[in-house]
């Protein structure tokens, strides 16, 4: 087994439940692991017996740009299209931040953070 890490992708996009985060948008972040079988690619040298990483971004950006009123249900998204697109991943683990969030207060980060495992 293995783990491939996704850390710090960045992305603008309009989750919140208030009706200005839809219009004005805001940064967030996600760290993305995965859990896979590394042993094949580490002797054949051969992007084809891996996870391709660069799939793993897009779907990430992809789904960070549907509008979500809750960071969990876009986390659901996330993780539910990488086990439907790449059948080699046993185990997810997300994190998505909202940068600076608008809750009235001196906060860096809001984040959640999933992990599932292929049933």
């Amino acid at each position: 087994m293995g783990v491939i890490k996704l850390k710090n992708i960045r992305t603008f996009s309009y989750h919140g439940c208030l009706l200005e985060e839809g219009k004005i948008g805001s940064d967030y972040s996600v760290d993305l692991e995965v859990k896979t079988n590394l042993k094949k690619s580490s002797v054949s040298d051969d992007l084809k017996d891996t996870v391709d990483y660069v799939l793993l971004n897009q779907i990430v950006v992809e789904e960070m740009a549907i509008r979500s009123h809750l960071l969990e249900h876009v986390a659901h998204r996330i993780i539910s299209r990488i086990f439907k697109e790449v059948r080699t991943i046993s185990a997810v683990k997300l994190a998505v931040s909202k940068l600076n969030p608008p809750i009235g207060g001196d906060v860096e980060a809001v984040t959640i953070e999933m992990e599932e495992s292929r049933s």
